[in-house]
């Protein structure tokens, strides 16, 4: 009776070390601890108990461990210590200023390096801008381009 309590016991710890190897960033030493706690408990049933109820907890590990890291993970899915799925405008998540469209075609200069992003100041304002793979140095003059999604695409202006 002692044995099968240590054997639940090591193996509910080892599902439960491999679920935790999803949340904590261990390079795999969890997962060795996982591994060594389900092999000692499987160990313990061929040497404690017998040999067909070792096969018969290897079996069952076959095909309830899986499980039991499949319904972790959907657990984890949605539980506060994973990051969320999305990033939504609504919870205050931008990516850049909406309304960028009016800098089209405007000029303004550089005031970080452009290597190839980097910040421009256009109409007394400070953008994140961007260019097409060009360096372009601070201080110099700058058009805008473009305008999509979330980029503000530069070139540096000819004189």
């Amino acid at each position: 009776m002692k044995i099968a309590l240590t054997v639940v016991v090591l193996q509910l710890l080892g599902v439960a070390a491999i679920i935790a190897e999803f949340i904590i960033p261990s390079f795999g030493v969890i997962s060795v601890i996982a591994g060594v706690l389900l092999v000692l408990s499987i160990y313990m049933v061929f040497t404690g108990v017998s040999s067909q109820m070792g096969y018969a907890l290897v079996i069952a590990d076959i095909f309830l461990i899986p499980a039991a890291i499949f319904f972790g993970a959907k657990v984890l899915e949605h539980s506060p210590v994973t990051l969320k799925k999305q990033l939504k405008s609504d919870e205050g998540a931008t990516s850049q200023k909406k309304g960028l469209e009016h800098f089209l075609g405007l000029e303004g200069r550089a005031i970080t390096d452009l290597r190839p992003s980097g910040v421009a100041l256009l109409e007394n304002e400070r953008i994140d801008v961007v260019t097409r793979g060009e360096y372009i140095e601070k201080e110099s003059p700058i058009v805008v381009l473009s305008v999509t999604a979330n980029s503000v695409i530069v070139k540096k202006r000819e004189s």
